[in-house]
């Protein structure tokens, strides 16, 4: 076991080592203890340890577990992710399930996919599912989850190879299962069949002629008995060689696929039994990665889990859980870097909480400055003090200076009237209560702006039914795919995203002809979207008008897996048909509220209305006669009468 590594950027490394030495010769190590480096470590222990390798990998989730594990102790003093089982069947359903957002391994929709087919019910599943999952061995999924399903449809082309393929469905999967058939069926010793398999996978093919000679009918010169010699016939013989030559050049090494299946488990079993923990560490990991920030706000919101502002008086580094919410972090501000978060915090802990943005502008004027400040109140730092961001602001600049001067004066030996005790000072600072605050849209774009997500809302939450309904894409699925992973959306591929328009380029070509260039941003993240001069002229006056598109096309992908839409067609939010949805408790309850409701919606529209009677769950259409336009102020006179929850449009 590696204990004491040092940790640099977040980052663990985890080592796996192969040794020239029997297992009770292994000795406890203890790593960095001087100070040395991973390298520097691997190098001084390869020469001490006699090793024949030594593999460090370094994950980002190592640390989302570590967090996590730290946060889940604040509630549970005696929890150890040592001590968790790797048989949860809650675990696994979610796996099942497919809604593996933040799990390691797992959050490429197709590897989702394959989690659904596969319902992995043990870790080998979970092995055997990372280890398919890549050029090559794909091919071999039908066969997988067809055995997985029905073992009675398994067949061997020998019984030797059962006992080596039975945990795999009669699949081979890994490299380890090539060496042990060739060691178990023609007599290879431990270390030629490791030869075999590195001839196998890289294609050395007048060692590989040799060796299929050798493994089918042997060479007693070099110790190897063949297969014929244990009972296998020169066809089946060849059969096997021949599958695994095929298989090995894409084959996974089990041992680094088991490692990668225990890291993904226990992901899943934190956001199974602790998610609101294993959240707050998740989006810490990624929190200067705004895209995939708002797409694990998005599954959070999914999972019923509420995001809370930044709070100067509550607030941490990165996200920290407070009851059942998650509460975000000073290092999601723009401008506030490490230094300033930790004189902040240091501030916080030995004078206690800020009381006003009066006192908290006295206290931190030396390590903070006017833009950092208005960034903190444009993301709701200041809320929890009473007061309005509008007004934050306009009083902001005569804050600062206020307490730049008594600063400087203070230097100087001058007395002010700010010097007073923090009793008499309360009268002088001003009510930032009072006064408007800033439009819900325009609070929600500053939030954009200092954040890089929104917290308090999104611009698309009334219309996210609406949304879901519609779309066949997320703009997340148009970001360029991780290392060791496939695209999500392919070249030519039919799509239709839909969002909030947040950028127009418009450009001339070299037929002096306009084109555009879009920027749509849904609930999850941003695509760009290319308008060329046909579709721009065609759409000219949609495109440049509407805040909200649903935009159809066709993919355009390019060398690094990156992917943009090539616009086709265009429709406003407001053009496409809605259903528009009221729920009741029952069906009595519908026939006192008939008449009313009957009277609240204006007809003459497009868009349907149903009535969802909850006790029965019957639905009521109304007729093609009573359709109306479903509008803000319809949805909100509606809403208080019936409740916010019970409106819906999709």
């Amino acid at each position: 076991r590696l204990e004491g590594l040092p940790r640099h950027a977040s980052i663990h490394a985890a080592g796996i080592l192969i040794c020239d030495r029997p297992v009770e010769n292994y000795v406890p190590l203890a790593v960095g203890a001087d100070g040395e480096t991973v390298a520097q470590f691997e190098a001084t222990t390869l020469e001490r340890l006699g090793l024949l390798k030594m593999d460090f990998l370094g994950l980002r989730t190592l640390t989302v577990i570590q967090d996590a594990e730290r946060f889940a102790k604040k509630k549970d003093p005696s929890f150890s992710m040592d001590q968790i089982s790797y048989t949860d069947p809650e675990t696994y359903a979610l796996i099942a399930s497919g809604r593996d957002e933040g799990i390691f391994q797992l959050e490429n929709q197709g590897m989702q996919g394959f989690m659904r087919e596969l319902k992995a019910s043990c870790l080998e599943d979970l092995i055997a599912g990372i280890s398919l999952y890549r050029p090559g061995p794909m091919d071999f999924i039908p066969k997988y989850i067809e055995g997985k399903t029905h073992p009675e449809t398994i067949t061997y082309r020998t019984p030797q190879l059962e006992p080596i393929l039975k945990p795999t469905y009669g699949c081979i999967v890994y490299q380890e299962q090539v060496m042990q058939i060739v060691r178990d069926l023609a007599g290879y010793s431990w270390g030629r069949s490791d030869l075999v398999r590195r001839a196998m996978s890289k294609k050395k093919h007048d060692v590989m002629q040799k060796e299929r000679e050798n493994f089918i009918r042997g060479n007693p010169e070099e110790g190897v008995a063949g297969c014929v010699a244990n009972g296998i016939s020169e066809e089946v013989a060849g059969e096997i060689f021949d599958e695994m030559s095929d298989f090995a050049n894409y084959a996974f090494n089990k041992s680094h696929a088991a490692c990668y299946a225990v890291v993904t488990y226990r992901t899943a079993w934190l956001k199974t039994h602790y998610p609101v923990e294993f959240w707050a560490a998740q989006m810490t990991s990624v929190v200067e990665n705004t895209g995939k920030t708002a797409g694990y706000i998005y599954a959070c919101r999914q999972m019923n889990i509420h995001l809370l502002a930044p709070d100067v008086n509550r607030s941490e580094y990165g996200f920290v859980p407070e009851g059942g919410s998650i509460r975000f972090g000073f290092s999601a501000i723009r401008g506030m870097g490490r230094p300033t978060i930790r004189a902040l915090m240091q501030e916080r802990q030995l004078r206690g909480p800020f009381r006003s943005l009066q006192d908290f502008v006295d206290r931190m004027v030396r390590q903070i400055n006017r833009r950092t400040l208005e960034n903190m109140i444009f993301a709701g730092a200041f809320d929890s003090l009473g007061g309005k961001r509008e007004q934050m602001i306009r009083g902001c600049a005569v804050i600062f200076d206020s307490a730049s001067r008594k600063e400087k004066d203070a230097v100087e030996g001058q007395m002010s009237l700010f010097d007073m005790d923090s009793v008499d000072r309360r009268e002088f600072e001003e009510d930032y209560s009072r006064g408007e605050e800033y439009p819900k849209a325009e609070l929600l774009a500053h939030e954009k702006e200092v954040l890089g997500v929104y917290v308090s809302g999104h611009p698309l939450d009334e219309d996210a039914l609406m949304w879901k309904k519609h779309i066949t894409a997320k703009t997340t699925d148009f970001a360029a795919p991780k290392e060791g992973e496939d695209p999500v959306l392919s070249d030519g591929q039919r799509a239709v995203i839909g969002g909030v328009v947040t950028g127009r380029t418009v450009k001339l070509t070299k037929n002096n002809t306009q084109m555009c260039y879009l920027t749509i941003e849904d609930l999850v993240g941003t695509a760009e979207v290319i308008v060329f001069s046909r579709d721009y002229a065609r759409y000219r006056s949609i495109i440049d008008t509407a805040d909200k598109l649903f935009v159809e096309g066709s993919v355009s992908l390019n060398a690094d897996g990156e992917a943009k839409l090539r616009l086709s067609r265009a429709v406003p939010f407001e053009n496409v048909p809605k259903i528009l949805w009221i729920q009741l408790p029952d069906e009595a309850a519908y026939q006192r509220e008939k008449e009313t409701i009957s009277g609240m919606i204006p007809r003459g529209g497009s868009d349907s209305v149903r009535v969802y009677c909850r006790l029965e769950k019957h639905t009521v259409k109304w007729p093609d006669s009573a359709k109306t336009n479903v509008t803000p102020v319809l949805i909100a006179s509606l809403s208080a009468r019936y409740g916010e929850e019970n409106v819906k449009y999709t």
